[in-house]
């Protein structure tokens, strides 16, 4: 009762909280009073509670406190965050020693962490990190160039020691006032709190530059002291300067130091041993041309730092044996040393050249256009190459640190995409281990459950879907790899073992059929039976057991090589045996030339001459023809089919023997012409014994009817008995040959099913009392050379007449455009289609004149005559052409287009000629001719 009566107090006092959010009347007035409570930076708990309530009344208002709660726990969040990085900086703020690598860590770390870096405090901890590095490195900067400026005064000392003493004594004042500003600045340098931040390197060099330019300076000024005494007192020794000393000389009237040295060796004197001795000498110069060579090799090169470490070492070497050395190898140690420290200026800027394109291009791996982006890989590939040029390049002058830090900062932020590239292939190659490790598993599996399969193909089916699969199985690490590779091999071979185990034994079997083959093959006589059994035999065991592709087509090979050489030997003898042609194979092959010959003249009475003459000498008629030939029309050339059947039965019925025993026949009655298309088939294996007529000359041509030659089959099987030649007549039973041999020898009809059924046997055959008689037997040659020329017979005939037609078509069609009945083509011309009544037709058509009631028959008649030929009409004139198809739907009685397509042309020709009647009329009739 309490909480009840209590919750509406509460509801009342949220709303009174919220400006009247609980009670506004719509849901957009309750949002903008939330958003105005919210903006007045309500606490947490009031938040929660309001929250809570309206979660169950509005989603929408709700959703805005729900954010504010979120907000508000992400300001707490990193609030945590900042308070605990803001530690570390200050931490690294207080340390004496402040390496700049720690700091821009520091950055680079923060931001990975979440740290609100743009907000108070961090952001002014981060702007003292940048200004305690950017100092750390001004003042490093500040120290190189000081030791450089250390080396440039040192050389402005050697230049004036190489002039006259009074130009020295001149700017030995500003020069000793230059000295004296760089100790401050370097004292200064030292003096700088991040003096101890600065790398270990650059104090030492420093002071070195230091101590090597005050040794320089008070060298210089002890000479020039010398030099003004020695010039003021004729006796006060001369300076070491060997220039100041000949110039002090030359103002004392003495002769230069290498005249009075040589005046001396002339003059005849006792021997004492030199001032320096020639061994020193030579020792010196040696050093220093050595030094000398060293330093110009490093600066040809263009090497930075090798330049300043051979530069410091001629140096050296010069302090410890200048005054040994003559004057013009000084001369080229002084200019050597002024080229190192200009290459050292010019090294320094190209390196920072470098450096700036390789900053540019960090920066710009992630400012690629959109669709462009690099991958893991290829991006993992280009932060190592451009660090790797960074490193070759601060081999090569001094560090940039400025230069370093953004460079840094642009290779870490597209390294990210490395970072995620290189997570995702983790989780791909575990994936991926897991699926192969599965994999092994189920082929144990399926192993164990089909070791004794009998299909071996599906077997072995199996195991190239399952070597697939393990192919396919995605990437992993090489180490990784090995390992699974090695348990997949155990796995995959105990599943492979039935059929291995079956494979060898097959291949055992089959080598002993390949010997089977052999000694097959080595026989005598081939035995086709034995043949056929035995390629049963390999097929089955080729179907039961697969092998290896290239194994099996090796054996396959095997197998077939010693049947092949015995088939290639039989047919070699048949061809052998089949080489003597007979007077009619010689006789068919002369005409089946003389035909070609004519087929290439492109006469059309030629051409059926010649195909009379190759149908006589088929027929064994070996006359010539006459020489004008037939007439046009006489022959009807005939593709041969009835010879192929015979070649075909020829072939299939070769090797049973002949009933029709005794010896040639004459037939009863004279030999009559075959038709045209009753061509001979070759016998496969012509055997001259087999052939009457094979050696018998032709027969003189006589008044009296002659004897038929009949032409028997051959069988050329090893061991085949010679067939008896049978008489030419033959009945009309079904089982009989028609070749006259006699009945079939598979029991299924002939003369022996005919005697208990009376007479049946003597009835006539299908087609008549008697069949034509046929010449003698072709080689096949000559059946080949005979059919290849009937065919082009064939084939010209009918382009000879396409172009007639043609030809006829276009008379008929200038004809009608000149309106002259003359040159309308003739009734032989124009085809069996059209009649002399038609033809009559159309010449009174081109003799009259046209009319305008011509003109609207004639386009009535063009649209019966495209309906007639079943050519298309023209577009625009296809709604005619169906009116005209319904007004014949409706007149039953009249005729139909197509007869009476030759009155329609007539109707047509009476008209008026023009282009586009002429095209249709053309288009109709070159189908409606042919037909």
């Amino acid at each position: 009762m309490t909480s009840s009566s209590t919750k509406p107090h509460d509801i009342q006092a949220l709303d009174a909280l919220t400006g009247g959010a609980f009670t506004a009347p719509t849901a957009g007035e309750r949002a903008q009073r939330v958003r105005d409570w919210l903006a007045a930076g309500p606490a947490a708990e009031q938040l929660q509670e309001v929250f809570k309530e309206l979660s169950g009344r509005d989603k929408g208002a709700a959703r805005l406190v729900r954010e504010k709660l979120d907000e508000l726990r992400r300001a707490r969040d990193q609030a945590s965050i900042a308070a605990e990085w803001e530690q570390k900086a200050r931490a690294l703020l207080e340390q004496p020693k402040l390496n700049i690598a720690d700091a821009l860590a520091w950055q680079r770390d923060a931001a990975k962490a979440g740290a609100p870096l743009s907000r108070e405090p961090l952001a002014g901890v981060k702007t003292q990190l940048a200004e305690r590095v950017k100092g750390i490195e001004d003042l490093q900067h500040r120290a190189q160039v000081h030791r450089e400026a250390a080396v440039l005064l040192a050389q402005r000392f050697e230049v004036l020691s190489t002039k006259g003493w009074k130009d020295a004594q001149a700017a030995g004042e500003a020069l000793a006032a230059d000295v004296e500003s760089w100790k401050q600045q370097a004292a200064e340098i030292t003096a700088d709190a991040n003096w101890g931040s600065l790398d270990a390197r650059v104090a030492p060099q420093l002071e070195a530059s230091k101590a090597q330019l005050l040794v320089v300076s008070d060298a210089f000024q002890g000479a020039l002291a010398q030099a003004v005494a020695a010039a003021d007192d004729a006796a006060a020794p001369l300076p070491p300067v060997p220039v100041w000393a000949d110039e002090l000389r030359a103002a004392r009237g003495l002769p230069p130091e290498a005249v009075a040295a040589a005046a001396s060796a002339a003059k005849p004197a006792p021997a004492r041993a030199p001032k320096v001795d020639p061994a020193a000498r030579a020792a010196a110069e040696e050093a220093v041309k050595a030094a000398l060579a060293k330093l110009e090799q490093e600066t040809a090169e263009g090497h930075g730092k090798a330049t300043a470490g051979a530069a410091a070492a001629l140096r050296a070497v010069l302090k410890e044996h200048g005054r040994y050395i003559e004057q013009p190898l000084e001369g080229q140690v002084h200019a050597a040393l002024v080229a190192a420290g200009e290459l050292e200026g010019w090294q320094r800027w190209s390196a920072d050249k470098v450096r700036e394109e390789l900053v540019a291009k960090a920066e710009a791996l992630l400012k690629r256009p959109e669709g462009q982006a690099l991958g893991g890989r290829k991006m993992q590939e280009s932060l190592r190459a451009l660090r790797d040029q960074w490193k070759k390049a601060d081999q090569g002058g001094v560090p940039n640190h400025a230069l370093w830090k953004r460079f840094d900062e642009a290779c870490n932020e597209a390294h990210k995409v490395v970072e995620a590239w290189l997570e995702k292939v983790r989780a791909d190659a575990a994936e991926h281990r897991a699926h192969r490790l599965a994999l092994i598993e189920e082929v144990k599996a399926w192993a164990a459950a089909h070791a004794n399969s009998a299909d071996l193909k599906a077997h072995n089916r199996a195991l190239h879907q399952f070597a697939d699969r393990w192919r396919d199985a995605g990437h992993v690490g090489e180490k990784v790899f090995a390992e699974l590779q090695a348990q997949w091999a155990e796995a995959f071979g105990a599943a492979r073992a039935p059929i291995d185990a079956a494979q060898k034994g097959s291949i055992e079997r089959r080598q002993a059929l390949i010997a089977e083959a052999v000694a097959l093959g080595a026989a005598p006589q081939l035995r086709i039976d034995a043949v056929k059994a035995l390629q049963q035999r390999w097929q089955a065991e080729a179907q039961s057991v697969p092998l290896e592709r290239r194994q099996e087509q090796k054996l396959w090979d095997a197998f077939r090589a010693p049947i092949d050489e015995a088939f290639n030997r039989k047919s070699a003898e048949r061809e052998k045996a089949s080489a003597v042609m007979s007077e009619h194979d010689r006789q068919v092959l002369a005409a089946s030339k003389a035909l070609d010959t004519a087929n290439a003249t492109g006469d059309a009475q030629k051409i059926r001459a010649a195909v009379a003459d190759l149908e006589a000498a088929l027929r064994g008629e070996f006359k010539p023809a006459p020489a004008d030939g037939p007439s046009v029309g006489a022959t009807e050339v005939v593709a041969p089919g009835q010879a192929a059947a015979e070649f075909a039965e020829s072939a299939s019925l070769a090797g049973a023997p002949s009933e029709g025993g005794g010896e040639n026949t004459e037939a009863a009655v004279p030999a009559e012409p075959a038709p045209a298309n009753d061509l001979t088939a070759p016998a496969d294996g012509a055997d001259p014994s087999a052939r009457t007529d094979a050696d018998a000359p032709a027969p003189a041509p006589a008044p009296a009817p002659r004897k038929p030659v009949v032409a028997v089959r051959g069988d050329d099987r090893p061991g085949a008995k010679k067939p008896e030649p049978a008489p030419a007549a033959r009945g009309g039973r079904p089982g009989d040959r028609r070749d006259g041999r006699g009945p079939r020898g598979d029991g299924r009809g002939g003369n022996d099913r005919g005697a208990d059924r009376g007479e049946r046997g003597d009835r006539a055959g299908r087609f008549g009392n008697d069949r034509p008689e046929r010449g003698p037997r072709l080689g096949d040659a000559a059946f080949r050379a005979q059919r290849e020329s009937l065919e082009h017979a064939q084939a010209a005939l009918r382009k000879l007449a396409a172009q007639a037609h043609g030809e006829a078509l276009t008379q008929l069609i200038s004809a009608w455009e000149s309106r002259d009945a003359a040159q309308l083509p003739s009734v032989q011309e124009l085809g069996r289609g059209v009649s002399p009544a038609v033809r009559g037709t159309w010449l009174q058509s081109l003799g009259a004149a046209p009319s305008g009631e011509v003109g609207k028959d004639a386009a009535e008649s063009l649209l019966r005559l495209e309906m007639a030929a079943e050519v298309p009409t023209p577009a625009e004139l296809l709604d005619d052409r169906r009116a005209l198809q319904l007004k014949l739907l409706t007149r039953r009685g009249d005729p139909a287009p197509a007869q009476t397509w030759g009155q329609d042309v007539g109707k047509v020709l009476a008209s008026a000629h023009d282009a586009t009647s002429a095209r249709r009329l053309q288009s109709a009739l070159k189908s409606l001719l042919r037909k």
